[in-house]
């Protein structure tokens, strides 16, 4: 027997509580949208959405980056205002003009981007805007217990009096969640709740998502992991292009027909290995390499047609490393020479000579949020659609244009502005970028963070051709998965240095996290 959902709430003169319950409304539908349209200046962003949510399921939902997912999570909470269509919760048909319309619904929404306030505790961040107590004056020590029981009913480890600045990212992530079961919604939307969890921390958050549903809970989780979304929902609703493409039942997710449905067609396998060809004229080579205490001696040599992989733990050096290579850090000591010539410490002098550099934090260190798409991608060629300090702005048009169609960017607009992109399209500008210049070295730095499988499969084609005309593609990378199945030689560093070096089959996911622990691989043990 399931247990019972209990929801307080105190009638309007504060007298007893009642109780809600949502266990014996498992299976019937809890929100569901019909006919929902949406643009932005002209922009169609959703056509004729359909989605429904029933009482006691996990209900995923995917889809590239700009397929919509985000503003039909908006207008259901209340963000955006649709333009057609309506939302029904409960079988009857509601207007959500605001967050206050929302809870009221019974909804209570995870954004990936966090809304605490660091100065506040952990108990006044989960009450805010709700404090128990009467004429105005918050009672504390309801807040803290009644916080304290919200802990310990779902084994959260975090203290309710820590101040939330103290905190780190996955804590902050977690007190979010808190926040948002502390009103015991009926319906609790995900959007990307694991982006700053750890292996454990999403563990628990999967049986805290697993509780709510045996107690009629409806979760509607957003997320680019199909791993995830295998391991949870109950069934998955598939987006594209603002639009539904087809709901799939728990059995029928597997990631053929996910990503097929996603993209519109089928990819060929980007985790495939590949035969390649070595230009060894074109040779980056790093010699003895320090910057501060976190690179002390850094050697290795880079050959174009390859992808060389660079791994290792938060805190190797492995940013750091890259930065110097490109001039954004200045390095302390050793020499980096690229075709046997010294490699300049400027930025723009490397620029000229074919170096490339995508960094791990696009919005901050690679995007003009406030340019548009065109400008973003042609700020780094002013060189090549110049002529004596003079920008062609018919070259930089047609520049701009032709990387907008060749990477895909949505919307196929140079003029849109940047900041208004999903993750995946930002990072298509950021990458296009380069590739629209043909570097001749190519330094990549978590290049795929927060893009669904989709965006991934199509930035390792951008990559690969690029290898295969001969550059050089140096990729940092914390997914052991990426590094293994894309890169074809692997270096790992560990405290400042390279500790090991991996190819071919020795190139495995357990090999490669022994190293980046300081660990050799035993011979004769077969990791996988």
């Amino acid at each position: 027997m399931r247990p019972t959902l209990k929801k307080p709430e105190r009638t309007p003169d504060g007298g007893a509580e009642r109780t809600v319950t949502f266990e014996d409304r498992a299976g019937k539908s809890l929100l569901r949208t019909e006919g929902v349209y949406k643009q932005f200046n002209g922009v169609t962003v959703l056509r004729d959405v359909a989605l429904d949510v029933r009482y006691g399921e996990v209900h995923a939902l995917m889809g590239e980056n700009g397929a919509g997912k985000s503003t039909i999570i908006k207008i259901i909470t209340g963000v955006y205002e649709k333009d057609a269509g309506r939302i029904m919760i409960d079988g009857e048909p509601v207007e959500i003009n605001d967050s206050h319309d929302a809870r009221r619904a019974g909804i209570s929404v995870i954004y990936q981007e966090l809304s605490l306030v660091p100065a506040l505790t952990v108990a006044e961040n989960i009450f805010l805007g709700q404090e128990p107590g009467r004429y105005g004056v918050t009672g504390r020590s309801e807040m803290r217990e009644r916080v304290s029981a919200l802990i310990d009913r779902y084994g959260f480890r975090i203290d309710p009096d820590a101040v939330v600045d103290s905190l780190g990212m996955s804590q902050r992530q977690m007190v979010e969640i808190l926040k948002a079961l502390s009103t015991d919604a009926k319906l609790v939307i995900m959007d990307e709740p694991t982006s700053s969890l750890s292996t454990a921390e999403s563990e628990r958050l999967f049986e805290t998502i697993d509780l709510l549903r045996q107690k009629g809970v409806g979760i509607l989780y957003v997320s680019h992991r199909l791993e995830e979304v295998y391991r949870l929902s109950d069934r998955l609703t598939v987006m594209r292009g603002g639009e539904v493409v087809g709901v799939l039942d728990h059995d029928e997710i597997v990631p053929k027909t996910v990503t097929t449905m996603m993209i519109g067609r089928e990819i060929r396998d980007a985790n495939a290995r590949r035969g390649y060809k070595i230009y060894e004229d074109n040779v980056l080579e790093v010699s003895h390499l320090r910057y501060g205490k976190l690179l002390r001696d850094v050697s290795f040599k880079a050959y174009g047609g390859e992808i060389l992989g660079i791994g290792g733990l938060v805190g190797s050096g492995r940013t750091e490393l890259v930065k110097c290579i490109y001039g954004a850090l200045r390095r302390s000591g050793g020499d980096v020479t690229y075709r046997g010539a010294p490699v300049s410490k400027s930025i723009g002098r490397n620029i000229r000579a074919g170096f490339g550099f995508v960094p791990e934090d696009r919005r901050v260190e690679g995007l003009f949020p406030a340019l548009s798409i065109g400008r973003n991608i042609t700020v780094a060629s002013h060189d090549k659609l110049s002529r004596v300090s003079v920008m062609n702005k018919g070259a930089e048009q047609r520049w701009a244009e032709e990387a907008i169609k060749n990477y895909d960017i949505r919307p196929r607009d140079r003029g849109y502005r940047a900041a208004n992109l999903s993750g995946g399209n930002q990072q298509k500008v950021v990458l296009g970028r380069w590739l629209a210049r043909e570097p001749d070295v190519l330094l990549l730095d978590e290049p795929t963070v927060g893009v669904d499988v989709g965006v991934r499969a199509e930035l390792y084609e951008y990559v690969r051709f690029l290898a295969s005309r001969g550059s050089i593609i140096i990729m940092v990378s914390s997914d052991l998965f990426e590094l293994t199945h894309i890169a074809d030689r692997i270096l790992v560093m560990h405290g400042g240095v390279f500790f090991e070096e991996f190819t071919g089959a020795a190139a495995t996911q357990a090999a490669v996290l022994l190293a980046a622990s300081g660990q050799h691989t035993d011979e004769g043990v077969a990791l996988i």
